[in-house]
């Protein structure tokens, strides 16, 4: 196991090393140099300081990505108060009571957000800072007001001479405290606060150095996961960040259009999303074109099928930029027929595996090295091991240890207890199979596992799978309904009305896909019914079905 190098002096160095490279931009806003990001950096530890907080306090977060919130995480893990991302999309009250849970201390928020809080609800915050100037929108501490309304003299004072790069020096952390809490958005329902470690956030920046080292300083970057979902936090803001490149911020809910904008300015060379962002783009941008006759045709002629497929290639590469070296894909397995043709045309794709207590990091594997339908091998400083007499051939729970893991969940000791073994190994929750060379091959969550007629263990997530892959079909839930499989459909609404199908059409081609899909399945997972939904499912911020809401 590589011994533990600090994350702090690696903001530190970069910081220092990239002082005049641009660092954090608003995509079609504002931009910060890395020199920027440092004295603004230095003015938020002297506010913290003369406001009185100490080294583990805790500072919320809470506001839809840009510069200005990249920038008050960075201040809160240097200064060492615990970070608490809270995601933008929670409501109202899950705000007031995570803020209250995590017993924060200042809560940085944008306006948008603000506006629907109430500050009687969070009693125990001392104030709250508007994420895009850093003004006070209200304060219960004396201090903290005086330090903001004289803050320039205050660093003037501190820094009397220019502020160089050799201020920039912050106190190494130890690899066992507290960095950030972060609350889960899981399609379970419940919200628990995860603890995370700076070792873990070290050990999660350090597999991305090593294993993305096409990067490097002033390579741009195209951030479109939330901030305070860890995947964003950590491969796209942190380990982007020490090595000194330039990050673009979509600030509000990235549309294709605007991220397709921004990959033309942009140029990134990784690329870092959800299935659903390359599903729509081949689906709706490349599928029909394969689908024209003459191209059918053309597909199956010798060397004329390799020259078509380069140029279609050529074409979606465009499409991100024209620079990209690898697309990370997570959060949920692709579409099969999506990554049949990926594969085909050696698109420079691979799906990366991890969770929120995880980091995010489990397992990845380079674009070419990637296996169909696995997400890749153990990442460094993380062991496996899989509850099955036969994890090459029989599913089992996936139970991980080693760095990248949570020290547990914030004020739940129940649940912490019941997330470990007696030996340090935590409970994925997922189901897997692990093939001889290590790489996994999720199939399903064991929350969600139903139990067949004769005791058979069903995956849902694999059924579901091989039904979005079928005609007019967008997605799909697999439910029990008293002992009989259940289809919840939302179709595909757009190419049906291109199709000028009616409804009664639609459910049609629905009920002739529910038939050939039986045909493929062993009895005992056959659908017994199904339900069309006009509207998509509802979604946690990385995209997951939140399943529980459409359970029986």
């Amino acid at each position: 196991m590589q011994a533990y190098q600090e994350l702090i002096p690696y903001i530190s160095q970069s910081l220092r090393d990239n002082w005049e490279r641009l660092a954090l931009t608003d995509f079609n806003g504002q931009s910060f140099q890395y020199r920027d990001v440092a004295r603004k950096i230095a003015k938020l530890h002297l506010l913290f300081e003369h406001a009185g907080l100490k080294p583990g306090d805790k500072v919320a977060l809470c506001g839809k990505n840009s510069a200005q919130w990249a920038i008050a995480a960075l201040a809160s893990l240097t200064y060492g108060t615990v970070a608490v991302p809270i995601l933008h999309d929670f409501k109202p009250d899950n705000i007031h009571h995570l803020v209250c849970h995590s017993e924060a201390k200042l809560f940085f928020v944008d306006a948008s957000t603000w506006e629907n809080l109430d500050h009687d609800h969070m009693p125990a915050l001392e104030g709250a800072i508007l994420i895009n100037d850093y003004s006070l929108l209200f304060s219960r501490n004396k201090r903290l007001a005086a330090a903001r309304e004289n803050l320039n003299r205050i660093f003037g004072e501190r820094y009397p001479e220019r502020f160089t790069p050799d201020n920039v020096d912050y106190p190494a952390e130890k690899a066992d405290s507290l960095a950030l809490i972060n609350y889960t958005s899981g399609s379970t329902g419940f919200s628990k606060g995860v603890m995370l470690s700076y070792g873990s956030l070290w050990s999660n920046v350090q597999f991305s150095i090593d294993g993305l080292d096409f990067l490097v300083p002033g390579d741009g970057m195209v951030c479109m996961l939330p901030l305070a979902h860890m995947f964003g936090f950590t491969v796209e803001l942190l380990h982007t960040f020490v090595k000194g490149c330039h990050i673009h911020f979509l600030t509000r809910t990235p549309s294709p259009k605007v991220i397709m904008d921004a990959f033309a300015q942009v140029h990134p060379k990784l690329i870092v999303t959800v299935p659903l962002i390359i599903e729509k783009i081949v689906k709706t941008k490349v599928f029909p074109l394969l689908d024209k006759p003459l191209m059918r045709l053309l597909l199956h002629v010798p060397f004329v099928d390799d020259r078509l497929l380069a140029k279609i290639k050529s074409k979606l590469n465009e499409v991100f930029g024209g620079e990209m070296r690898e697309m990370i894909i997570g959060g949920a397995g692709l579409n099969k027929d999506v990554e049949t043709f990926l594969r085909r045309i050696n698109f420079p794709y691979t799906v990366g595996y991890g969770m929120t207590e995880c980091g995010p990091l489990i397992s990845y594997a380079q674009w070419d090295s990637q296996r169909q339908s696995s997400c890749g091998q153990p990442v460094d400083r993380m062991e496996l091991r899989v509850s099955s007499p036969d994890p090459e051939n029989i599913p089992g729970t996936l139970w991980v240890r080693g760095r990248n893991v949570m020290q547990g969940y914030y004020k739940n000791p129940q649940a912490t207890k019941e997330a470990f073994d007696a030996d340090g190994w935590m409970n994925t929750g997922d189901i897997v199979t692990i093939d001889s060379d290590g790489y996994i091959y999720i199939r399903g969550r064991d929350k969600s596992m139903i139990l067949g007629p004769s005791g058979q263990n069903i995956y849902p997530e694999e059924i579901e799978q091989q039904l979005n892959a079928m005609p007019f079909v967008a997605e799909s839930l697999i439910v029990d309904d008293h002992g009989h499989l259940v289809a919840l459909i939302h179709p595909d609404m757009e190419n049906c009305a291109k199709e000028g199908l009616s409804t009664d059409q639609i459910a049609d081609l629905m009920r002739r896909n529910i038939d050939e899909l039986n045909g493929a399945l062993p009895p005992y997972s056959h659908i017994s019914d199904f339900k069309i939904f006009q509207e998509e499912f509802e979604k946690t911020p990385k995209r997951s079905i939140k399943r529980y809401l459409y359970q029986h």
